[in-house]
């Protein structure tokens, strides 16, 4: 199932797109009109929570405004909402694993031996479509990362790896934007990294019944349809398993937490000179099985 998240009349939405249209099932409208459960998550990290039983009691609204004498009521066309983030605001930081590429770990001059991990702020989160700053005032070195993005479906700690894939809900697909000499110059990752937009993420949630294997996709990630990056998950050095373990180590996971899992080679910094976002870039990112984040920088 695809959900997605969005803004209608000022108010956040959540639902799964229509089958072979262009729209979304509006599920909170459904279930406060026809009264088909006796109740039902109102965001959708509740929502999260709750598993694969989430994702029936979607099945069962849908179905039952399939049913309904105007089911086109029950809609919401692409064209009349504000895309979301899939998950609008994490729990926590949101946490992300460094140069979990040997590839990338190679062209930012280091190695893929250790297990790295840093956050960025919720306020870096941003959705599909939208435009975002360079923060040209800050900075002169905004970089891309493609990524594929867990979203975490229940709480844990010390999770084994053999059961990891039990506390995933889904994936989507993330750009690790980040602030090259704020990285520098701050030794730690944060300020660079959370930068107001530095986290755009979209444009649905894929639950994991949809991709049974997470280490089996390609991720493409092209600047103004250039391809600058062009890897596959079965490359990275820590799986999505191993990630989930050992992260659950240190940090109480919980539901609607995001993990973002590595980025392939080919970011801007890796290039000789460096080839950083300017004002008019287009950035496309690519996972197959989950879509296409597109997101346009002035």
């Amino acid at each position: 199932m695809k959900l997605l998240s969005y803004r209608l009349n000022d108010k956040i939405y959540f639902g799964p797109k229509v089958k072979k249209e262009e729209a979304v099932w509006d599920v909170l409208h459904i279930q406060e009109t026809l009264q088909v459960l006796p109740k039902f998550p109102t965001t959708i990290i509740d929502g999260v929570g709750l598993g694969m039983d989430f994702l029936e009691q979607i099945r069962k609204l849908v179905e039952a405004a399939s049913k309904a004498e105007q089911p086109n009521n029950f809609k919401r066309s692409f064209t009349e909402i504000e895309w979301l983030s899939p998950i609008p605001r994490t729990p926590k930081n949101i946490m992300a694993i460094g140069k979990n590429y040997a590839d990338h770990a190679k062209e930012m001059g280091g190695t893929a031996s250790q297990f790295v991990v840093f956050t960025k702020s919720p306020t870096s989160i941003a959705a599909d479509e939208q435009t975002l700053s360079l923060h040209a005032d800050i900075t002169n070195s905004f970089d891309y990362e493609g990524e594929l993005a867990i979203v975490i479906g229940k709480q844990g700690k010390n999770i084994p790896e053999k059961l990891a894939y039990d506390y995933i809900f889904g994936y989507t697909i993330a750009n690790d934007l980040t602030a090259r000499d704020l990285q520098t110059k701050h030794q730690q990752y944060f300020l660079g990294k959370s930068l107001e937009g530095s986290c755009p993420m979209g444009p649905y949630v894929v639950t994991k019944d949809e991709l049974p294997n997470p280490q089996e996709l390609v991720v493409v990630t092209k600047v103004n349809d250039e391809i600058r990056q062009n890897g596959k998950t079965s490359d990275m050095v820590f799986s999505v398993e191993q990630i989930i373990a050992e992260i659950s180590k240190s940090v109480t996971l919980e539901p609607g937490d995001v993990i973002l899992t590595g980025t392939p080679a080919g970011v801007g910094k890796g290039f000789n000179p460096p080839r950083y976002l300017k004002s008019g870039d287009v950035v496309k990112i690519s996972i197959e099985g989950i879509g296409t984040l597109v997101n346009k920088f002035e």
